[in-house]
């Protein structure tokens, strides 16, 4: 029975994960560019890219083929609409 308990290995040490406390670090977001929306037609500013459902405070989210309200649902895949957003 002693040539059994010697054969045994010893049980190894799990090693402790690392608890962070505090405060997490801050990160930079990077800025908005709401002036992208709005362009300058002489004396007036003129609001680019509305949604016609709901109305000129709501702009629509441009991507590669089609324009979309986020708060509507509205999709537009018109390439003419489409064209005339991106200028």
């Amino acid at each position: 029975m002693a040539e059994k308990d010697k054969e045994k290995p010893k049980e190894e040490k799990k090693e402790k994960k690392a608890v962070y406390r505090g405060k997490k670090p801050h990160k930079n977001k990077p800025t908005s560019q709401k002036w992208k929306f709005y362009k300058i037609d002489g004396e007036k500013i003129v609001r680019e890219r509305n949604c016609p459902r709901c109305g000129a405070g709501v702009f629509l989210m441009k991507t590669g083929n089609r324009l979309y309200c986020g708060r509507c649902h509205y999709t537009s895949f018109d390439k003419a609409e489409i064209e005339r957003a991106n200028k």
